[in-house]
């Protein structure tokens, strides 16, 4: 039996924190429920969200995500105050939170918001634990990349 709505190519992902990827190596990553408002998920299905310099703080066995901003539709926040940039709480197993704790205690570690994207019709948030890189690594991460794009290129024209 066919799946039902057509032959919809749209991405899942409502958007990603690049510069986190830049700036940190990825150690592990988990995907966390994140608590919204109304006006909130109009936005996000317009895709007025951003990641850049967010990222997740445990407090009282809780995780929220702060610096994510999502900005208000017009037609859609007339009658309330919106805060674009607002904690908002993560929704994360016992045992995952711990873990986040654990590890963001340690010196050059932290926890970083990576994407937002749609699972079914859930807004999911992949968190990652991070430690943070050095000059030089950010350096050998471009160099890598500017190999990989002439090899690329190499490739192309050889054709």
């Amino acid at each position: 039996m066919a799946k039902k709505g057509g032959g919809k190519a749209s991405s899942n992902t409502i958007a990603q924190n690049k510069k986190a990827r830049f700036d940190y190596f990825i150690v592990e990553k988990f995907e966390a429920g994140i608590v919204l408002q109304g006006w909130e998920v109009k936005s996000l299905r317009q895709g007025k969200a951003q990641l850049t310099d967010s990222y997740v703080f445990i407090k009282d066995g809780e995780a929220f995500l702060l610096n994510c901003q999502i900005q208000p539709l017009a037609t859609a926040s007339t009658h309330f105050v919106c805060e674009p940039t607002r904690y908002r709480k993560l929704l994360l197993h016992e045992k995952e939170i711990s873990k986040l704790a654990g590890y963001a205690d340690q010196k050059g570690h932290t926890v970083v918001a990576t994407a937002l994207y749609w699972k079914k019709h859930l807004v999911k948030c992949e968190v990652c634990l991070a430690k943070g890189k050095q000059l030089h690594d950010k350096r050998q991460t471009e160099k890598e990349r500017d190999w990989n794009r002439e090899k690329q290129r190499a490739l192309h024209s050889a054709r």
